[in-house]
């Protein structure tokens, strides 16, 4: 009898415990979910435009002065409560809000890390920069929407607020300069006609003043007469000012000043600096040198595998000259308008129509449209992809530049298209945004590494997706892996081995199809935002590991539509975590 009595009361304290661990579960969930709706509220407001990117309109008037050290601090104490808060809380979650949880702790961490660093020092180059930025939300074609009066009035306090965002940069640019911390001259010089098309004597003439010539015809007279007062005034008063005397700077103090140097490496500090910029855009711990050797052998496979198409097509030459001749012939420049360009990309999408949905299980709701990149920034642009809002009302746009249709080369485009658009960044984007169960947070983050891994790893879907059947397209993808390659040479030696410019650009274009004008841009590129062009290959990398990974561990229960999900349905992350859930998913299914 006393033998039953013990037992029935180890199993009531059993069921006691299980009920407390539930219990604490519940409320650990709790806290953290509303940790995580608090901070995501407080986020939009410190970051409004990253609210008009991704939909909210509550701050569209809202242009915070994000590089002065007041706004700064403010920052660093935001994040660090949020951190603070998140681990007080136990660690009896749930496993989807433990991985939130990780993922939260490690966007604060760093966030707070990289406050420590001189970015606000160097606010504007020629890749990246709000200067660039502002025009594209002011020309009514961008994330700003122009569909009320308050959608004008809103616009029209932001470029009130320019010129006090500019003298912000002015004057941090000038500590900068005082600590040896600018960008490269060679960059610089490029930012002062990217100013200059800007300016403009006649207001009405503004990119900024484009929205006032498509006003709603619901508009009232009498609103429409203000608001073309209104921006007549900001464009004159405060937006071409800030410009002019942004782009005097330059000319003036700011260019002669600047450094001769090509890397990071050369401002105080710059070596650990970059060791933080390979951290944020890969989410890995690697080591310059272990990058660059992961580059080299890279380099060297892909060029292998060039070699063997050029042989199989009967091309008598070596490769360099295998590449003048897909640059030069022109069966490979078949277009005449811009519209013949953009057909042929959305016929891109019409062929691998069937496959997507064998291969992937979840379609994005979000609708997508290709457009042409505007003229104004067509020069400098890249092709890109401009994701779509949560609700809705903006698709997501594959923009592609196409300064002259008839120079426009054919090869490659399928695995642009698989890249930028579809299934790359649009199921990427739109998936993470459209999925209900994550906390918001989750719904917009971007570290680099997943999302441009992601990209460079659907563009090795090809030929399951019905492409490359053209030798010349196929070659187009290793002629684009082999770019994502070359930058894991050049960017490390750029910033950490003193590699110049014009040796970077020299050997680019000695291992790929590129112009000097296409590689002297790219290289630029990199010397403006070092490290971010190591994310493609290190997060494709990743995903290909993790798929060879659970093929051979699943064996026949490997599904490869159940894989993308796994990678997609989670959201951004980094490579870290990313790599804990598919264990956990591997695990369900073992």
């Amino acid at each position: 009898m006393k033998k039953y009595v013990s037992l029935l009361l180890m199993l009531t304290l059993w069921l006691v415990s299980c009920k407390n661990n539930a219990s604490t579960v519940k409320e650990s969930n709790s806290r953290l979910n509303s940790l995580f709706a608090n901070y995501w509220e407080e986020h939009l407001k410190l970051f409004p435009l990253e609210a008009t990117g991704i939909g909210d309109n509550r701050y569209n008037d809202l242009l915070p002065l994000n590089n002065s050290d007041a706004y700064r601090d403010t920052i660093k104490k935001f994040l660090e409560k949020y951190l603070k808060e998140s681990k007080s809380i136990d660690e009896s979650l749930s496993d989807e809000d433990r991985i939130s949880k990780e993922i939260f702790e490690f966007e604060l961490n760093n966030s707070l890390e990289g406050l420590k660093f001189p970015s606000h020092l160097m606010p504007i180059n020629q890749f990246w920069s709000f200067t660039n930025e502002f025009p594209q939300l002011g020309s009514g074609e961008g994330n700003q929407p122009f569909k009320t009066v308050k959608d004008y009035e809103n616009f029209s306090a932001r470029m009130k607020a320019f010129p006090a965002w500019a003298d912000v940069c002015i004057e941090n640019m000038r500590k900068g300069m005082a600590q040896g911390i600018t960008i490269p001259k060679s960059l610089a010089v490029k930012v002062v006609p990217q100013l200059n098309s800007v300016l403009t004597p006649d207001p009405t003439k503004s990119i900024f003043y484009k929205p006032i010539k498509k006003l709603p015809a619901s508009f009232s007279k009498e609103e429409k007469s203000k608001l073309e007062n209104l921006y007549f005034f900001h464009i004159s008063n405060s937006v071409i000012p800030a410009y002019s005397k942004l782009k005097t700077f330059f000319e003036k103090e700011y260019i002669p000043a600047c450094r001769t140097t090509s890397g990071i490496s050369s401002i105080p500090n710059g070596a650990a600096y970059y060791q933080y910029l390979i951290h944020n855009y890969t989410t890995t711990n690697l080591k310059p040198d272990e990058i660059y050797e992961i580059g080299l052998k890279e380099v060297a496979r892909l060029k292998s595998e060039m070699e063997k198409v050029k042989s199989d097509v009967g091309f008598k030459g070596t490769l360099p000259a295998f590449f003048s001749f897909i640059n030069t012939d022109k069966q490979f420049t078949p277009f005449k308008t811009p519209q013949e360009v953009l057909d042929s990309f959305w016929a891109i999408k019409n062929c691998m129509a069937p496959q997507l949905k064998i291969l992937f299980e979840n379609e994005p709701k979000t609708k997508f449209e290709i457009r042409q990149t505007e003229a104004f920034r067509a020069a400098s642009a890249s092709a890109e992809y401009n994701a779509g809002s949560e609700d809705g009302t903006r698709p997501g746009i594959f923009y592609t530049p196409i300064l002259d249709a008839t120079k426009f080369n054919i090869v490659g485009m399928e695995t642009l298209f698989l890249h930028e658009a579809i299934p790359g960044h649009h199921y990427q984007i739109s998936l993470q945004q459209e999925n209900k169960t994550l906390p918001q947070f989750r719904k917009f983050l971007g570290y680099s590494a997943y999302a441009e891994g992601w990209a460079l790893y659907t563009e090795t879907l090809g030929k399951e997706l019905g492409l490359f059947k053209n030798p010349y397209q196929y070659l187009g993808h290793l002629s684009d892996a082999m770019h994502r390659a070359i930058r894991l040479v050049v960017d490390v030696a750029i910033h950490t081995k003193g590699m110049s410019r014009e040796e970077a650009i020299k050997y680019m274009r000695e291992n790929e199809r590129i112009s000097e004008e296409e590689a002297t841009a790219e290289i630029e590129r990199y010397m403006a935002i070092p490290g971010q062009a190591l994310s493609y290959k290190i997060g494709q990398f990743k995903i290909l590991e993790l798929r060879e990974k659970y093929q051979l561990e699943l064996d026949t229960e490997f599904n490869l539509a159940d894989f993308h999900t796994q990678i997609l349905n989670g959201g951004n992350m980094p490579l870290e975590v990313l790599e804990k859930k598919l264990a956990l998913w591997a695990k369900n299914n073992d």
